[in-house]
């Protein structure tokens, strides 16, 4: 596995500490685990990292002691963390290092940490009328470290152009396990094989083969339906690699696609083309929802497009920014102060669709890059409809 190196890490410490430093905190404890590998390059089920100004405080258990241990001495871990290891529970942990910090501003992930055990980590430093002085003050944040995640730098964006490139290549094999009379549950299986078979270290999710009306469901899960000749399929699979997510849609067709089902893949490709050539820095992610949306309302599919044009793509397979319609009345508490533009390093998906209840769907996806001079595809399997 390729891992972020000492300069990379360090740079994204940088940003973090002027992040909150900037908002009036001497600390943030980080506690979700994909904001923990961006900023450490582990990859377990469980850790807590507390940064502060000068220290990057790295609380586990015994299963992953050796592992960190061993990947500081190999350099894939920041050169200045300190390891602290789990004794009695990790709140418990937590407590005695942010008794460390008597009287600092220390913010937490609101997002990620649950209502009770914030309540047991205030009681705990004293904060609610337990025993003991407060030793710090907890405050929520929101986003601080995914606002760094935002633009990826450039061993994020190698890492995505790499797994793109795998997944594009995969594209041919995968789409060669669509045949008449497999089960859409089968052809999944399938699926996620050949992914793993290309290199990939899991599924980024589960992966979706909707056939026929089932493609009408843009998230269908699949299920026994057996496929049949004249369905039109939805293949929509992704993969993990060196820890970051790339996503592809691709559609085939059981047989020659009869008249309305061209119709609307056409007009779907249409879609997809004129919201790529939207994306430049600084245009509207409004504006490249909007150029799918209009060319699909031309082709008198505008109700049958529901869903946003596309989600950024990295450590998670949906994380921002949000390619969507501009939202009436002020935007909702999950977008709230996150920027209209799009700017060079951001990475995420375009993929429009048009699904009509009962019979058919279609949904056409594709990763890209913001660059200096526009937009850089990085999945480049065929896009053509694929007969089967």
């Amino acid at each position: 596995m390729s891992y972020a190196s000492a300069d990379f890490l360090r740079a994204r410490h940088v940003r973090l500490r002027d992040a909150f430093g900037a908002a009036g905190f001497d600390g943030l404890i980080v506690t979700e685990l994909p904001n923990i590998f961006y900023l450490t390059n582990f990859s377990g089920s469980a850790a807590i990292v507390v940064l502060t100004a000068e220290r990057l405080l790295f609380v586990t258990d015994f299963r992953y002691v050796t592992a960190v241990e061993s990947a500081r001495a190999a350099g894939t871990a920041p050169p200045d963390l300190e390891l602290i290891r789990v004794d009695g529970s990790y709140d418990e942990t937590l407590v005695r290092v942010l008794q460390g910090l008597p009287g600092a501003r220390v913010g937490f992930e609101a997002a990620h940490l649950s209502f009770s055990r914030h309540r047991w980590l205030a009681r705990a430093l004293g904060l609610e009328g337990g025993a003991g002085g407060a030793a710090c003050r907890l405050e929520p944040t929101e986003g601080l470290v995914e606002e760094g995640r935002l633009r990826k730098d450039a061993h994020e964006i190698a890492t995505l152009r790499a797994g793109a490139a795998m997944i594009s290549a995969a594209t041919a094999d995968i789409l060669s396990e669509v045949q008449a009379g497999r089960t859409e549950r089968d052809v999944a299986a399938a699926v996620d094989w050949r992914m793993r078979q290309a290199g990939f270290q899991r599924p980024a999710f589960e992966t979706i083969v909707a056939s026929g009306p089932n493609g009408a469901l843009p998230h269908a899960r699949p299920g026994p339906r057996t496929l049949t000749r004249g369905d039109l399929v939805v293949l929509d699979f992704g993969g993990v690699y060196d820890g970051y997510c790339v996503d592809l849609t691709r559609m085939a067709s059981l047989g020659p696609p009869d008249a309305e089902a061209r119709r609307v893949y056409d007009a779907v490709a249409e879609a997809h083309a004129a919201a790529v050539a939207a994306v430049r820095p600084g245009v509207s992610r409004f504006a490249i929802d909007q150029a799918a949306r209009d060319t699909l309302a031309r082709h008198g599919l505008a109700e049958q497009f529901g869903h946003g044009t596309g989600h950024g793509l990295g450590i998670d397979v949906h994380e921002r920014p949000r390619i969507t319609r501009r939202p009436a009345g002020g935007a909702p508490p999950s977008e709230a102060g996150e920027a209209e533009a799009v700017e060079t390093h951001m990475v995420f998906t375009i993929e429009p669709g048009a699904y009509l209840p009962g019979r058919l769907g279609v949904r056409i996806e594709d990763d890209v890059v913001v660059t200096s001079s526009g937009v850089e595809l990085l999945t480049t399997a065929a896009r053509d409809l694929a007969i089967r």
